[in-house]
């Protein structure tokens, strides 16, 4: 549950208005008010769709991870599964989807292990963490054309040494990781 502190209050929305549209995401322009000294300020928001991160464990606790170039840090990086939230679809089916089509695996059915906002100063998206347990290889690949991916199997103990090594350096990554280690300290 998010903290309450009852000196703040939301910022009072003056006007809004799409600056762009980047078929994944939009940039919107807001105007707000500053409760405090009543100035008003505009504020860029990223309008994305919701995402989710798959921790999918094979039945002897290897993790289902990926290897993908990524053009923002020009860096390969070792990552979870994971994808956007089709239109109609919720975050348990979105995994299941996601890991089949990226790593051609499957397993029992999905937990969810909760989520976190991107980042709350610029975008408006959650990211979900989906467990998928007993996960094996049962299918052929279905990369989309933009995906360059291979599939790795990581020991589940060696994860926090390539978090603290910045192997694994995504924060959205790092953020999942973290979700799944509460989920199973509260088993």
């Amino acid at each position: 549950m998010p903290i309450k502190n009852p000196e703040l209050t939301p910022w009072p929305l003056k006007e809004s208005r799409y600056a762009d549209d980047y078929k994944i995401f939009k940039v919107r322009s807001d105007r707000r008010t500053s409760p405090r000294t009543g100035d008003e300020h505009e504020f860029f928001v990223i309008e994305s769709v919701d995402w989710c991160n798959i921790i999918a464990l094979t039945l002897d606790d290897q993790l289902v991870m990926v290897e993908q170039y990524r053009q923002g840090t020009n860096l390969i990086e070792l990552e979870l599964p994971g994808g956007m939230i089709d239109p109609g679809e919720n975050p348990l089916e979105t995994a299941v989807r996601e890991l089949r089509e990226e790593t051609g695996y499957a397993g029992d059915a999905p937990e969810s292990g909760g989520f976190v906002y991107a980042n709350p100063a610029i975008m408006n998206n959650k990211v979900h963490t989906v467990i998928i347990r007993n996960a094996s290889s049962q299918h052929v690949t279905q990369l989309d054309a933009g995906e360059d991916l291979i599939t790795r199997l990581v020991p589940l103990d060696e994860i926090p040494k390539l978090v603290e090594n910045g192997t694994i350096g995504h924060s959205l990554m790092v953020a999942a990781l973290f979700r799944f280690q509460i989920a199973e300290n509260a088993n």
